[in-house]
């Protein structure tokens, strides 16, 4: 999977979890928490969304590594990968 892909991924479920986001209008940088106002029981259901989508376990200790768009395009991008 391309980190283009990942980042597709990420923004789909994303919006799932969170309705009122315009996936047009989040940045790559946008922090899902502090910018896009998700609380930890929406980070849990995009973390369980992911998994359930993409195959991928993502422990505890990662959420910050998918707490922006352009991190999570990597991350999951890389995890893909093997």
């Amino acid at each position: 999977m391309t980190r283009e892909d990942a980042r597709i991924a990420f923004l789909e479920e994303l919006v799932k979890v969170a309705p009122d986001l315009d996936p047009g209008s989040i940045a790559d940088g946008d922090h899902i928490q502090a910018d896009l106002e998700l609380d930890s029981m929406d980070v849990l259901n995009l973390v369980a969304a992911l998994h359930e989508r993409l195959g991928v376990n993502i422990p505890e200790p990662d959420y910050v590594k998918i707490a922006t768009p352009a991190l999570a395009s990597v991350y999951l991008s890389q995890r893909l990968a093997g």
